[in-house]
């Protein structure tokens, strides 16, 4: 009986650290904020591709996701994420 009652207060106190971490990560979860594209982020969006600017150094200038960017640029038609040139040897 006393074995039983022991498995019984361990099984109870378990639950609450189950709880515990769903609420923590239902905190964590960010929310999504949608921001449409205004000309002058289009403008910008292109003066990183002529530069070929990386597209992470981009997401963190604009504060959009890497995936944002390469679907705006896939829809105007632009490159981004330029690859490095290989050094050619003459």
């Amino acid at each position: 009986m006393l074995a039983m009652a022991l498995c019984s207060e361990v099984v109870l106190e378990a639950t609450p650290y189950r709880n515990r971490s769903a609420e923590l990560a239902k905190k964590a979860k960010k929310t999504v904020v949608r921001r449409e594209y205004t000309k002058t982020d289009v403008k910008e969006l292109r003066a990183y591709s002529k530069a070929r600017t990386p597209v992470a150094k981009i997401a963190k200038l604009t504060k959009r996701t890497e995936g944002s960017l390469r679907q705006k640029a896939l829809k105007l038609g632009i490159k981004l994420g330029h690859q490095r040139q290989k050094a050619s040897i003459t």
